[in-house]
């Protein structure tokens, strides 16, 4: 062990880096998420993005990569499977055609509609180990930590 770089370093890590904490909390959500919604065949995070497609107006790629958190990118990789199984539509944006808006399908609504009550006992018994009925709070620091400046 060097004398620059003592063990009390790691340990402070340990015990105060809030991302060390968060991304070991998003994993273990995830996969409880993951493990609940396989029996209808999505992943939390399709999950997440097909529910975010049910709104009035579909909305633009980047819209929706802002919403979630991700790069156009990735965004873009995300939807490719979904759209493949018939779960959404991209269709050229009427205002500006070099844009997409993202439609939810019948079939994905009809995939959410099996999907949400699974997602609902999941929540509950994630709020069941978080030892509260309200996490409000939680909520709002984690939307700050995500959109915060």
């Amino acid at each position: 062990m060097r004398s620059d770089l003592p063990l009390t370093v790691t340990h402070e890590v340990r015990d105060r880096c809030l991302c060390l904490h968060l991304q070991r909390a998003a994993r273990a959500i995830g996969r409880r998420f993951d493990e609940a919604l396989r029996p209808v065949g999505l992943t939390h995070g399709q999950y997440s993005l097909l529910v975010s497609l049910n709104r009035p107006e579909p909305p633009r790629v980047g819209e929706l990569a802002h919403f979630l958190a991700m790069d156009r990118t990735t965004m873009t990789a995300n939807l490719k499977p979904l759209e493949r199984r018939g779960l959404l539509a991209m269709k050229p944006d009427h205002e500006d055609r070099r844009s997409r808006r993202i439609a939810l399908t019948d079939a994905g609504r009809d995939l959410l509609v099996l999907a949400v009550p699974i997602w609902r006992k999941t929540h509950d018994d994630v709020d069941k180990v978080l030892g509260r009925d309200d996490n409000t709070l939680l909520k709002a620091d984690l939307m700050a930590l995500s959109f915060g400046t």
